[in-house]
């Protein structure tokens, strides 16, 4: 065995996770590589299923059938110990034969939290943890942040003009000052989300559909939330007319029932919060929406949300999209604040897609883990 070899045999495997984000809610995305150290052959591969069943170590096993006896499982977390919809994954791995277990991070779901590592090894199976532990703490960011601090990971989509201000929309007929390229970016940011959240400015702006419009990716559009005082406000939108395919969750005040009442919406599904500062009180949002399975929110607007989840201590990721191709990391980080108020942000990466500069920064105060890889998920 050798620690160059762990690296890269763990990079597979968080490749793996990374393709998943987005469809295992509310389990979180796991990477899964049998190997052989001996001829450095990879035997089988496996990235938790859509729905979080079956799990990404219980497709590799199975996978590599016979093969899987005397080889390297490499996982990017703790197998799972608890009986629930499949058995333990644990026992799989034990039962497959396995020699060596190399982990990245540790599971702190209390119904595993150690457990599945004690079995691997009360199984005289070699373990090892802690290889590319940022990495994967950083992919795995919803669940962690779901079991720890009951709430989803939350990335903040900003999209901005070269003088830093915001487009408009106007009679439900929305204004685009980024290109194509970027826009079809931030289309696949949908499809790696659980859900994706605007206010209800923007609908009455907009009329958006916040779909995932990419060609073979419109099965992965996430749950769609707003924001609203009343859930008239989505009387005759897209988001009301394709509630049956997509789900549309509307987060209101005590008003919000009777407004559905008069007038219903088919799948459309209303809560009430409480109304603070005139819009629902988002720490209880966010707590049901990770309750709910939500693990990863993708909040696109419009700036009285990014600031009211800035500000609320919500805020874990901003991304910053520039209609201009030669823009500082520096300048959109400064245009961003003036939407975000004091927030401290530390730069992951700055790119160039198409004809416009996306800049991705972490917020260093959140309580989630942070790495110094570039966050393009």
């Amino acid at each position: 065995m050798s620690a160059e070899f762990d690296h890269h045999m763990m990079g597979i495997a968080l490749n793996l996770a990374r393709q998943g984000l987005g469809q295992t809610a509310p389990n979180p995305s796991v990477g899964a590589v049998l190997a052989n150290e001996a001829t450095g052959e990879v035997i089988a591969r496996g990235c938790t299923a859509p729905g979080g069943r079956p799990h990404a170590e219980r497709i590799a096993v199975d996978r590599a059938a016979s093969r899987a006896r005397g080889a390297t499982l490499y996982v990017t977390l703790e197998p799972c110990a608890h009986h629930g919809r499949t058995p333990p994954c644990a026992n799989a791995v034990i039962e497959a034969g396995v020699s060596r277990v190399v982990c990245a991070i540790a599971d702190p779901d209390p119904r595993v939290s150690g457990r599945g590592f004690a079995q691997i090894k009360a199984a005289g199976i070699t373990l090892e943890n802690g290889v590319r532990a940022a990495e994967a703490a950083f992919l795995t960011r919803g669940h962690l942040l779901r079991v720890g601090q009951r709430r989803p990971f939350v990335q903040l989509k900003l999209a901005l003009g070269p003088d830093g201000t915001v487009p408009q929309g106007h009679g439900g007929r929305p204004v685009f000052v980024t290109r194509p390229e970027s826009r079809a970016f931030g289309h696949l940011m949908r499809a790696r989300t659980d859900a994706i959240l605007v206010g209800a400015g923007t609908v009455r702006a907009d009329n958006p559909d916040l779909t995932c419009r990419l060609p073979g990716l419109s099965h992965r559009s996430p749950v769609r939330v707003v924001l609203a005082r009343s859930a008239g406000v989505l009387a005759g939108t897209q988001l009301a007319a394709t509630a049956q395919q997509v789900p549309v969750w509307l987060y209101g005040g005590p008003q919000a029932q009777a407004s559905v009442a008069e007038r219903a919406e088919p799948g459309v599904l209303v809560r009430t919060m409480p109304v603070v500062g005139g819009q629902p009180w988002l720490p209880m949002v966010a707590e049901n929406l990770a309750a709910n399975g939500i693990t990863r929110l993708l909040v696109e607007g419009g700036p009285a949300i990014w600031r009211a989840f800035a500000a609320s201590g919500l805020a874990d990721e901003v991304v910053v999209f520039v209609a201009s191709p030669d823009f500082s990391s520096e300048t959109a980080q400064r245009y961003a604040l003036a939407h975000l108020g004091p927030l401290p942000l530390t730069l992951l990466d700055r790119r160039t897609i198409g004809s416009d500069t996306v800049c991705w920064f972490t917020v260093t105060s959140s309580p989630g883990p942070h790495s110094p890889a570039p966050s393009l998920i």
